[in-house]
């Protein structure tokens, strides 16, 4: 895909997002970062907020921030969640079932990044495609009749990691038992992300259920506090030493893919949006070419029913 930006020179931006009075979105991963700011921007608009965070401290904190920010007249409430523990997925989804009666948007955001050593969840999977993708899978299943109903839309946030490591999924070995390394792991869980999405879109369109769109972003080199969450010491050296340098840009940018995923009108669901700038890193917010093995059809087949098979539900559509 050419990168031709439909926004012009400047790119996207959310000066396009009209009133959202009556919208109702979910997002992952709001205490830090580009779910922050991407929360943030949505209740300024008059959206209601619904943060599903793994730290209930750090969602009330944030909660208190955005009040004094902007009212306390905004909607912004918050659901615990651990996307790398399949019962705190089921279990935050029931409470999203009972407590919401629509979603316009569900944005998955939130991730962990660069894990240094082989870590196995308590369900049997390498933290981080526990964490990025069958958390992620999981919680889309549940949710998607409720979202179905609302005519709403799924909004992943992905990575350029997905054309980093083998750019492929190690269908044998999917864990890294052998020759973990945190990058690998962490670029298969990325490209398993993105590669869903697609998935779900060829699913969306053969089932003729098109009210619903799904969409695939990434925020590029923003400042965030995502590798020094969970990345090795080196790796927070490195990514340290690059937010100094213009090759990153704030949090604040790095959220304009997943917004505009969210709210836009006339976009391509087949795109792959993020910044056009250099690389791909920084700069205006489009659409840009994203690699063939992204879209593998065998192995997005082959990716999905793996995936029902670990989480323990069919992800009907």
């Amino acid at each position: 895909m050419k990168n031709n930006n439909q926004f012009e020179k400047q790119g996207w931006t959310p000066e396009r997002i009209s009133n959202l009075n009556g919208k109702t979105y979910l997002i992952t991963g709001t205490t830090s970062g580009t779910g922050f700011e991407a929360a943030r921007i949505l209740l300024a608009k008059g959206a209601k907020v619904v943060m599903l965070n793994r730290n209930p401290k750090k969602s009330e904190d944030t909660i208190s921030y955005y009040k004094n920010e902007l009212g306390t007249n905004i909607d912004v409430s918050y659901i615990t969640v651990d996307l790398g523990k399949l019962v705190s997925v089921r279990q935050a989804a029931k409470e999203v079932l009972a407590t919401v009666s629509r979603i316009d948007v569900l944005i998955l955001n939130a991730a962990i990044a660069q894990v240094p050593h082989q870590v196995i969840t308590a369900d049997g999977f390498e933290s981080q495609l526990a964490t990025n993708h069958y958390g992620n899978f999981l919680l889309q299943a549940l949710l998607f009749p409720l979202i179905e109903k609302s005519k709403g839309r799924i909004v992943t946030v992905g990575s350029l990691g997905y054309n980093m490591g083998i750019k492929a999924i190690k269908f044998d070995d999917m864990n890294w038992d052998k020759d973990y390394t945190g990058n690998n792991a962490y670029s298969q869980s990325k490209l398993a992300q993105i590669m869903s999405i697609y998935e779900l879109q060829d699913r969306l369109e053969k089932a003729g259920k098109t009210d619903v769109k799904a969409y695939a972003c990434h925020p590029g080199s923003s400042r965030t506090s995502l590798i020094k969450t969970s990345g090795s010491f080196m790796m927070r050296l490195i990514f340290g030493m690059m937010k100094l340098s213009p090759l990153t840009q704030s949090a604040e940018k790095g959220a304009y893919p997943q917004l505009m995923c969210a709210t836009e009108e006339a976009l391509n669901q087949k795109g792959f949006y993020g910044p056009t700038g250099r690389s791909n890193w920084t700069g205006p917010v489009g659409v840009h070419h994203i690699e063939p093995h992204a879209k593998d059809k065998v192995a997005a087949k082959k990716l999905w029913e793996v995936s029902e098979k670990a989480v323990g539900q069919k992800f009907e559509v």
